[in-house]
């Protein structure tokens, strides 16, 4: 059997390119530099993953920001506001594009806005969305794929697997930026495009070539079904001697099994992590020949790999369909999980054993191969393992599981409905038309960080470290004040992360040193790892909430991370249901929220950017998920009165057909991102005539460019034009954390500036 692999973790395991590609960015490093630095982690990706016994080693999995924005480079997919960048500097090389296009452009006299960035399916990894025209034209723009297949083939000594993103699933990513055709039908156009990239790739020397087209594990279209197979009939027909492994992952092929097993293909990997139930219906439809990944390691989890479970599927295609037909590999690529678990010296070792990153994934690959040939002392210390998770005293704790049971629906319910909770609200707040405020978090400069790595390392005392933070966090109030923002935050520089930072002081949890995953460009996340039950044992937040509202007459947010976030960007337990998870961690917010009104906040903000990326991605399994999360948030907000203020926040999601349940959460104030897309998501929330108030997002925080006061202005004007303008908040994006103070300082001054005029021309309408 073939040991197969999707995908690698491309950061770094100590995040060599994170830093590399803010050195490039901040001119600290040229061009060469943050190429060896990115060719120092493929060849160790390759090598590590060549020592490792995969036979199938990937290549093109490597991104400088994102493989979707990759795909958009090597087809020529470059919208027409960029070609300026170029042609304005000839120094400008394509890695300036492609950074242009991820992140924006200001300078050279060039104000250029980025692409829209959203989701990647069900995680929490974004990718840059392409933007298609009618009239689109598809050719080889970037070498990328090439010069990466030749690098890895030299570095190993054998032959790499290219990776591509397949052609359909690509369109379906992407957005029309016009009117007048479907997406789907630039079909006809970008196959012989992706036909001349794949001849070359077997004419340099690839023997398998390995598409990934997740699309086929969604709802489809007739005409998308269509595309799939003009799709893949031309590429057999004009490319026969490549063998194609077509890849799907974080859900099943269920009704589309049939028509995705006899598509002209070499094989098919499935995802047996996340829907294990589809390999029986696969057997039974598959036609000869075909050969069939199974993904039997979680791409996406960091728990060590049940191998009877595993063996059970193994052992079943074998039956059916043979030995030399069967491929192990993880159930999605690795990009998703940590790098390398022997990095981690201070977990408790009896947890660490029940835990894999992506180098132990690998492993436990080649295992699940040598156990199928026999050697069963492998198999019985994987037995060990799992025997000794499942009856550990450290995940289950009665008193916990208690309180989820017994939860009420009084329990998920404000004292009263939206409508009377605004009067009071408006009444005892008294603030202005489009009142302003920003999403939580401030710069976090060098100083900040390099503060709490010294408490980390017990050279400050926790009190020199708090009256520092003190420093940074009134200088932060002081500046809101002078340049009028209307409700306040305290700028968060006590917190490392806004799930980190509450995991920390919740029972359940615990944390790693370098288990760093990428979420976008360079923006990497350690998540969280919750291995048993959830409980708040002390306040989280009050003391800085606290002592930011001592230090301001204007009104001052608390910020929470809401239950569903907590989950969805933690490393989950899997022995029990999400909802099960999700429920503890939303009782402990919810004390969280009653301290923090008990302590004089008025104004709490919930955030719960994750709860549209936790949708599952088939339709019929939604009505469940929506329910039990939106019920965890509601249980979280409700034990307060009518005259605190529930905010929440939501970045980078699609609304339109879970709209009612955003509404249902019953959050007075939903601020979402809206910029990028120039007000676009907001249409959902007309058309549904969304009741509670909302901030649309009016600046990219995820960009380093200014804001003029015209572009914030302007779109404002669109927001009016679509909700009440009494509903309407003025607000960034999402939290600026990751920004730089300078630019930070000038886009809020904008802002401020925007919502001052946007008052004063509902005056004037108003007069006239």
């Amino acid at each position: 059997m073939l040991k197969n692999n999707l995908g690698y973790p491309r950061v770094g395991a100590h995040r060599e390119l994170k830093k590399a590609s803010e050195q490039y960015w901040s001119g600290k490093i040229n061009t060469k530099e943050l190429f060896a630095v990115a060719r120092t982690i493929r060849e160790q990706n390759w090598k590590l993953q060549q020592n490792a016994g995969i036979d199938l080693v990937p290549c093109n999995d490597f991104s400088f920001y994102d493989q979707v924005l990759d795909t958009s480079l090597m087809l020529g997919v470059i919208p027409a506001r960029y070609n300026d960048i170029l042609i304005k500097n000839e120094n400008n090389k394509e890695i300036d594009l492609y950074f242009a296009m991820a992140r924006g452009y200001q300078k050279d006299g060039l104000d250029i806005t980025a692409m829209e960035m959203t989701k990647w399916f069900d995680t929490n990894y974004h990718y840059i969305v392409p933007e298609f025209t009618k009239n689109q034209e598809f050719r080889v723009f970037s070498e990328k794929v090439f010069e990466e297949f030749n690098l890895a083939k030299h570095v190993t000594g054998t032959i790499p697997k290219p990776v591509l993103i397949g052609p359909v699933s690509y369109l379906l990513l992407g957005k029309e930026k016009e009117g007048g055709f479907e997406k789907i039908d630039l079909i006809k156009k970008i196959v012989p495009v992706y036909i001349s990239i794949l001849k070359r790739l077997k004419k340099e020397g690839a023997v398998w070539i390995q598409l990934d087209e997740p699309f086929l594990a969604m709802d489809l279209s007739q005409k998308e079904k269509e595309a799939f197979v003009y799709a893949y009939k031309e590429i057999k027909k004009e490319c026969p001697e490549i063998k194609t492994l077509l890849t799907t992952y974080f859900e099943g092929l269920n009704e589309n099994t049939s028509f995705a097993v006899n598509l002209p293909i070499d094989a098919l990997h499935i995802d047996l992590v996340r829907a294990p139930k589809q390999l029986d219906s696969v057997l039974t439809q598959i036609p000869r020949n075909l050969i069939l990944s199974l993904g039997v390691i979680d791409g996406r989890n960091i728990w060590k790999n049940d191998y009877t479970s595993s063996l059970a599927h193994i052992k079943k295609a074998v039956a059916v369909i043979g030995k030399e037909r069967v491929m192990i590999a993880p159930s999605s690529s690795l990009l998703h999980t940590p790098f390398d678990l022997d990095l981690e010296t201070a977990i408790n070792p009896e947890i660490k054993n029940w835990m894999a990153f992506a180098k132990q994934k690998l492993n436990e690959v080649n295992e699940l191969s040598e156990i199928i040939e026999g050697n069963n002392a492998l198999l019985i210390n994987n037995l060990k393992t799992i025997s000794t998770r499942n009856l550990s005293t450290l995940i289950h704790k009665q008193g916990i599981k208690k309180r989820v049971s017994a939860i009420a629906d009084t329990d998920a319910s404000r004292d009263n409905e939206f409508t009377v909770r605004q009067k009071i609200q408006q009444q005892n707040f008294g603030l202005p038309l489009f009142p302003t405020t920003t999403i939580g978090s401030f710069p976090q400069t060098d100083d900040i960080r390099q503060l709490r790595a010294r408490l980390k390392k017990n050279e400050i005392t926790q009190e020199e470290y708090d009256a520092e933070i003190e420093l940074a966090t009134v200088a932060a109030i002081r500046w809101q004040e002078e340049i009028g923002i209307d409700v306040l935050v305290h700028g968060e520089f006590e917190r490392n992360d806004m799930v980190e930072y509450f995991g920390e002081q919740l029972d359940g949890f615990l944390f790693t040193k370098n288990g760093w995953v990428q979420s976008y460009g360079s923006r990497c996340v350690k998540p969280p790892v919750i291995y048993g039950d959830v409980s708040r044992p002390k306040d989280m937040t009050v003391r800085w909430s606290s002592f930011a509202q001592a230090n301001t007459k204007k009104l001052m947010k608390g910020m929470l991370t809401g239950p569903v976030t907590i989950l969805q960007w933690s490393f989950v337990r899997v022995d029990q249901p999400r909802s099960e998870t999700t429920n503890q961690i939303a009782l402990a917010i919810r004390d969280e929220v009653v301290a923090l009104e008990q302590a004089g906040i008025k104004v709490i903000q919930i955030d719960e950017p994750a709860i549209r990326e936790g949708l599952p991605l088939r339709k019929a399994d939604r009505a469940n998920y929506l329910d039990w999360a939106v019920k965890a948030f509601r249980i979280s907000a409700s034990g307060v009165k009518d005259e605190t203020q529930i905010h929440t926040h939501m970045c980078y999601s699609e609304f339109n057909d879970i709209i009612e349940h955003i509404a249902h959460m019953d959050a007075d104030v939903i601020t979402i991102e809206t910029s990028r897309s120039q007000m676009e998501l907001l249409a959902a929330f007309a058309d549904f005539k969304y009741p509670n108030e909302i901030g649309p997002g009016v600046y990219d925080i995820h960009s380093p460019r200014i804001p003029s006061v015209e572009e914030i202005a302007s779109l404002l004007e669109k927001a009016a034009a679509l909700l009440p303008v009494g509903n309407i908040w003025v607000n960034p994006d999402c939290g600026l954390k990751t920004r730089k103070w300078p630019e930070t300082q000038a886009a809020l001054i904008n802002m401020v500036s925007a919502a001052k005029a946007a008052r004063q021309k509902i005056v004037a309408d108003i007069v006239i």
